[in-house]
C-alpha cells in the first residue's frame, strides 16, 4: 500500500474505532419498569406495552445499544406492591417508571432519591406530588384524571345510551370502590335514577378472577356495567370487554380499545397521548439529566367518546342520534 493511501485510510478508520470505543465505555443507563399486573413474559404482546417501546425508542432510548432495561411484574397481587418496590429500588437504577397511584406510592415511600416517571390518578390528592408545575422531589409523570366529575358524566353517558337502565354493577377492586371514582359514581347514581351496586375484584387479579366476577354480574341480571380505570385492569382490559358483551351486556369502558373490541363505549383519556408524555419526561431525565423537582406533572384534560354501534345493534339498542352525533368516534 502506497504511503500515502494509508494515510488516508487511517484517517477514516481511526475516528470510527475511537467512537465505537467511546461508545463501548460509556456505561449503558439502567431504567427499572414496575408493572402492578402485566406479566414480564406478556409485554411484547400486549399493544400498548409494544407502543411504550416504540415511545422510548423514538425519545432516543434504545434498549441494549444506550439504556438497559429491567422489567418487574406484581403479577396482579397487591401484597406483594410494597416488596416489589423495595427490591427495585435495591437494585438503584437510574430512573423508575411505573403506573397506577398505588405502586407510585410504595414506590414513593422506598425512595427519594432515584427519579420515578409515572401514571397516575390526581397526585396530589393521594399525596404523591404537592405541587403540578413543579413537583419538587423524585417523582413526575402524568395524571389522568380530569377530576372526580368524570365518574358522573361516564354513568350519565350509560344513562342516556341504554334507555331504562336502572341496576348497574360497578367492577374494581375494594380500593377502587373506596377510592374518589367509586364514591363520585355512587353519589351521582341516585340524581339519575340508577341503583348502583359494587361486585369486588378479589386479589390476586388474574384472569381466572375477572371471568369469576363478570360471571357474577350476569348471574345477578344487571342492566349496565361501569369499570374503574385501575391500572390492575390494563392487560385484562379486553377480555373484559369481551366478557362482558358475550354476557349481552352494555357497558362503559375507559380504553378506547375496550370499545374496539366489542364494548358499547368507552370515555376515556388519549392513553397514546399519555404513554408520549411519560417516554419524552424519561428521555429528559436519562438523556439530558433533567430533574423531576421541576419537571411539570402533566395534567390530562381531553377525554373522548366513542360509541359502538355494531355492538349496540347485538344488544338491541337503539343509541340516541344526539349521543352518536356528539360522540368523537364511531364504530359502525
Amino acid at each position: 500500500m502506497k504511503r500515502r493511501d494509508f494515510l488516508l485510510a487511517t484517517a477514516i478508520w481511526l475516528p470510527s474505532l475511537r467512537y465505537a470505543e467511546a461508545q463501548q465505555s460509556t456505561p449503558k443507563k439502567r431504567i427499572a419498569v414496575v408493572m402492578a399486573s402485566t406479566k414480564v413474559e406478556d409485554v411484547k404482546r400486549d399493544p400498548l406495552a409494544r407502543l411504550f417501546d416504540a415511545e422510548l425508542r423514538r425519545t432516543g432510548l434504545i434498549e441494549g445499544e444506550n439504556v438497559i432495561i429491567d422489567r418487574y411484574s406484581a403479577e396482579g397481587r397487591s401484597d406483594r406492591y410494597e416488596s416489589l418496590a423495595r427490591e427495585v429500588v435495591a437494585t438503584n437504577p437510574d430512573l423508575i417508571w411505573t403506573g397506577g397511584t398505588p405502586m407510585t406510592l410504595r414506590l414513593k415511600a422506598a425512595t427519594n432519591t432515584i427519579p420515578v416517571v409515572t401514571m397516575t390518578g390526581d397526585p396530589i390528592r393521594f399525596g404523591i406530588v404537592s405541587n403540578l408545575a413543579r413537583p419538587g422531589g423524585n417523582i413526575t409523570g402524568v395524571s389522568v384524571d380530569a377530576g372526580v366529575e368524570v365518574w358522573g358524566k361516564r354513568l350519565e353517558l350509560l344513562g342516556h345510551a341504554v334507555p331504562g337502565l336502572k341496576r348497574v354493577a360497578f367492577v374494581s377492586t375494594r380500593g377502587g370502590w373506596t377510592g374518589p371514582g367509586g364514591r363520585a359514581t355512587e353519589d351521582a347514581a341516585p340524581k339519575l335514577g340508577i341503583s348502583l351496586t359494587s361486585v369486588l375484584l378479589n386479589n390476586p387479579y388474574n384472569e381466572a378472577e375477572y371471568r369469576r366476577v363478570l360471571g357474577s354480574v350476569q348471574r345477578e341480571q344487571f342492566d349496565g356495567v361501569m369499570i374503574s380505570d385501575e391500572n390492575e385492569h390494563i392487560p385484562h382490559r379486553v377480555l373484559m370487554a369481551q366478557l362482558i358483551q358475550q354476557n349481552r351486556l352494555p357497558a362503559m369502558y375507559n380504553f378506547r380499545d375496550q370499545a374496539e373490541a366489542g364494548g358499547l363505549m368507552s370515555y376515556s383519556w388519549d392513553v397514546k397521548a399519555a404513554i408520549r408524555r411519560n417516554a419524552e419526561q424519561m428521555a429528559e431525565i436519562v438523556l439530558r439529566g433533567a430533574n423531576p423537582a421541576e419537571m411539570p406533572y402533566f395534567q390530562e384534560k381531553t377525554f373522548e367518546l366513542v360509541i359502538n354501534l355494531k355492538a349496540a345493534k347485538e344488544l338491541g339498542i337503539e343509541v340516541p342520534a344526539g349521543l352518536v352525533a356528539g360522540a368523537d368516534a364511531v364504530i359502525e
